[in-house]
């Protein structure tokens, strides 16, 4: 079984748990080898999320994993927020984070590139569509994104500063 099966394995451990406190499970990775594996829980919700509720479900992610018998051999569990500039991977996020600006880099080259800066725009026709800085708007299936993130730049933080 490869990491990313195993990581599959335990968001679908993690989501009723994260559920039940509130929380959303962002990512699941498991990085490193041997001896130094390490299985990272990225976890959010409106508002942010702290360090008290991490450490509620790191306890709870740990003693439902104990009960699995997963091929993982030995790990640090870490659960943490996505940060700032959070990974986007499911549909509903491209949704939720349109109007902020991203990075998105792509497996094979789009018009003669692979990273892309601009506006995200949510969602057309099941692929997601972002407005470059140079105003042109492009469009990525999801099966060729390789990676999208969050950009934060100033404007973005003095909304957040706004909002608390």
């Amino acid at each position: 079984m490869g990491r990313r099966e195993i990581a599959d394995q335990v968001a679908v451990l993690a989501a009723p748990i994260a559920a039940r406190l509130g929380l959303e499970i962002v990512d699941v990775e498991l990085h490193g080898a041997g001896q130094h594996q390490v299985l990272r829980v990225l976890v959010d919700r409106d508002g942010g999320v702290g360090v008290e509720e991490c450490a509620r479900l790191s306890e709870a992610l740990g003693r439902e994993m104990d009960l699995y018998d997963l091929p993982i051999g030995a790990y640090t569990l870490e659960v943490a927020s996505p940060g700032l500039d959070r990974p986007l991977r499911k549909p509903e996020e491209f949704i939720r984070f349109s109007g902020r600006n991203v990075s998105v880099t792509t497996f094979a080259p789009v018009d003669g590139q692979r990273r892309f800066r601009g506006r995200l725009l949510g969602l057309v026709d099941g692929a997601v569509a972002v407005r470059l800085d140079d105003g042109r708007e492009v469009r990525f299936p999801p099966a060729e994104i390789a990676q999208a993130k969050l950009v934060v730049g100033m404007e973005d933080l003095r909304a957040d500063l706004r909002r608390s």
